[in-house]
């Protein structure tokens, strides 16, 4: 699984919109996006916030790791 289908399933098992994490991290919605198509990844702060949303450690978005 990559890091894009990992933010991916985070969200929707919280029933976030892309909306609703790009309002709270402060990017655009096709940020987030991008990420979840792996097409971009997120910088170090952006991986730190997601993790805290979902509930999840920062080793498991970004490789799988962990959690």
């Amino acid at each position: 699984m990559t890091a894009g289908e990992r933010i991916y399933k985070c969200r929707k098992a919280k029933k976030l919109s892309q909306e609703y994490v790009a309002t709270i991290l402060g990017v655009s919605r096709q940020a987030v996006s991008k990420w979840e198509n792996d097409l971009s990844v997120p910088d170090t702060v952006n991986y730190i916030n997601l993790a805290k949303i979902f509930g999840v450690s920062v080793e498991y978005l970004a490789f799988g790791e962990g959690d």
